[in-house]
């Protein structure tokens, strides 16, 4: 017979680091956050094990549209801010506009949070963000998990990351094909960083120029903690609105890589996109960045959307439609640059920055 006197007694998954109770209770407190954000095929309620969603027979031949994202280390902000109703958002926009990109509508999002231990409120405001977002996007939140990992994160530490579906009818694809020359270039607005060069953004602010998140930073007309913390611009409905009214032929999400680098991705070869800086307004939080951290302006171009969020290109006869539909929606834009032939050489850029920003 095995002597197990040695071993403490009352071993319990909670004296492991694991709180079932605490996850319930956020269950119950963000419950009436997640039901906000929903639609009509919506089947079941909170509570299954899987999420269902009903495909009426609206469509004729649909195709399912698929991305999965993060936030990054804005998160690190938050944290330090103990703000946790914004980073929600940003999740959602990370993933919908990405889903828009090629024309499909958002549909549902599905979320996973994991956290080293399960504070009920904060688990509450970060759904509450997500839902939001949701709501914002058009979609429903479909379902999700919340995974406590006692030793692996500290009890403030948490990172969240979720997937999207969407549908897109299989003749309406968005797609680099459908760009010619003489296309002009739209760029609708960020509301700031959104939720990409954090590591760098963080490292300039806070360890070079160690300024405080609290500090009131004039440029911004808040404190460096809330400008950090603006949450993603979701383009989602805007860019559905754009389908609707013009010829769009594609769209370009402007995240990790920058303006060249995306929009790159959707010019096909033997085109290229010109691109004037002068034509647009950059927001003050990237001088702020590029001074104090004296980082260069190529630096800045690759890691940052320099204030340009979302890209669409579309036909010239569409341009004062297309801005009226924006102008409408209040999202700011501005026509960019156009579409012209370029070599047949593989290697050739797909994207020329040209020109000076105005205030930069």
């Amino acid at each position: 017979m095995t002597d197990n006197s040695h071993l403490p007694s009352g071993a319990s998954y909670a004296a492991a680091g694991v709180d079932i109770d605490a996850g319930e209770r956020a269950v119950e407190l963000f419950a009436p956050h997640a039901k906000r954000a929903t639609r009509p095929e919506v089947m079941g309620g909170l509570g299954g094990f899987a999420g269902l969603f009903s495909l009426k027979n609206t469509y004729r031949q649909p195709l399912l549209a698929s991305s999965t994202d993060g936030v990054g280390t804005k998160i690190a902000v938050a944290q330090a801010m103990d703000v946790h109703n914004t980073v929600g958002i940003d999740l959602v926009a990370m993933i919908v506009d990405d889903l828009v990109v090629c024309g499909a509508e958002p549909l549902f999002l599905q979320d996973y949070i994991a956290i080293g231990k399960v504070v009920p409120e904060h688990v509450a405001s970060i759904v509450e963000g997500i839902a939001e977002g949701c709501v914002r996007a058009g979609c429903a939140l479909l379902g999700g998990e919340t995974a406590e990992h006692p030793g692996l994160m500290a009890p403030g530490e948490y990172d969240i990351s979720g997937t999207g579906v969407g549908i897109v009818e299989s003749d309406e694809v968005l797609s680099a094909e459908n760009v010619k020359p003489g296309d002009v270039i739209l760029g609708m607005a960020s509301s700031g960083l959104h939720s990409n060069g954090y590591s760098l953004a963080r490292h300039v602010l806070l360890d070079l120029a160690r300024l405080p998140l609290e500090g009131h930073v004039e440029e911004f007309g808040r404190t460096l903690g809330e400008e950090l913390l603006e949450p993603t611009r979701i383009y989602a409905l805007d860019c559905l609105s754009l389908i609707a009214e013009t010829d769009v032929r594609v769209f370009s999400h402007v995240t990790g890589g920058g303006l060249a680098e995306n929009l790159a991705r959707v010019m096909p070869r033997g085109l290229v996109a010109r691109l004037d800086r002068g034509r647009w307004a950059v927001p003050a939080v990237f001088g702020t960045i590029a001074h104090h951290g004296r980082v260069e302006q190529a630096e800045m171009e690759r890691t940052f959307n320099m204030g340009v969020g979302m890209v669409a290109v579309l036909p010239a006869e569409d341009v004062d439609r297309a801005q009226a539909v924006l102008t409408a929606r209040h999202v700011d834009n501005w026509v960019i640059g156009h579409v012209e032939k370029s070599g047949e050489d593989a290697d050739a850029p797909r994207v020329i920055l040209e020109g000076s920003h105005a205030r930069f």
